[in-house]
């Protein structure tokens, strides 16, 4: 059986731990088997983009050594997956050992929608929740990691629901990590755009792969007051977007 080491994400962990429990859920109906490694912590990510390059390496070299004893390492994020895949090898270019071991884990590291869809050719069965959605491809998974059709295949399979295409829905929701702190203004007009042609759709949700996404957009929406309400693609997937969504009061 395939062993899989999810890496949670930090968002996730601290804001929707029930992403990584759809997907450990989706994962093991796609046959694997699961496991959440301790030692893990942060991709690397905000170091690497604040220009910390020292501090970045030492975080991605406990990451490597945390996660590279597993078959394939799946995020429930295109941000954090793109880290480990595209960016890690980067980071060692002038350290051969470190460059092996970073290239090696690269290579079996997944966005859990496409992994699910591309890696396990796993369709949902018996899924359903009447509604509509719209779907926002966030810049990292669609830009770096090439995913796209493969959320919209996983969810095409659940029965009631109907897609709503969103104009605009490959350009930044105005997130960007630390894009958004660093830039808030320019962020905030990203956003608001983005809030308008989410609400112009007419959909009931708003669906995508990315928490960091996800909650700019859902927190723009709720101070709009648009009724739009917004989950991850695994919850609903999982059949757990039955609960509060995204931005809202458990």
């Amino acid at each position: 059986m395939t062993r899989v080491a999810l890496f949670v994400t930090c968002l996730v962990d601290a804001m929707r731990p029930q992403i990584g429990f759809a997907a450990i859920s989706l994962l093991e109906q796609a046959g694997c088997t699961v496991a959440v490694p301790d030692a893990q912590t942060c991709c690397s990510q905000p170091a690497l983009n604040a220009g910390d390059a020292d501090g970045a390496r030492t975080i991605a070299r406990q990451v490597i050594a945390a996660f590279e004893g597993f078959d394939f390492v799946v995020a429930p994020s295109g941000s954090c997956a793109a880290t480990i895949k595209v960016h890690f090898p980067e980071m060692f270019e002038a350290d051969a050992k470190w460059h092996a071991r970073a290239t090696a884990l690269a290579a079996k590291t997944f966005e859990l929608l496409s992994f699910l869809t591309d890696v396990c050719r796993w369709l949902p069965h018996d899924a359903r929740l009447p509604g509509s959605f719209t779907y926002h491809d966030s810049c990292s998974g669609l830009r770096e990691l090439g995913v796209m059709a493969q959320p919209r295949k996983l969810l095409a399979q659940v029965g009631g629901l109907e897609l709503r295409p969103l104009d605009g829905n490959t350009v930044c929701c105005g997130f960007g990590g630390t894009f958004c702190v660093k830039y808030p203004a320019i962020s905030n007009a990203i956003v608001e755009e983005k809030a308008r042609a989410i609400t112009a759709t007419g959909a009931d949700l708003l669906l995508g792969g990315d928490l960091g996404c996800l909650m700019n957009m859902a927190g723009k929406l709720h101070r709009t007051g648009s009724p739009v309400r917004t989950f991850h693609a695994a919850e609903v997937l999982a059949g757990m977007a039955d609960g509060p969504a995204i931005g809202e009061s458990v």
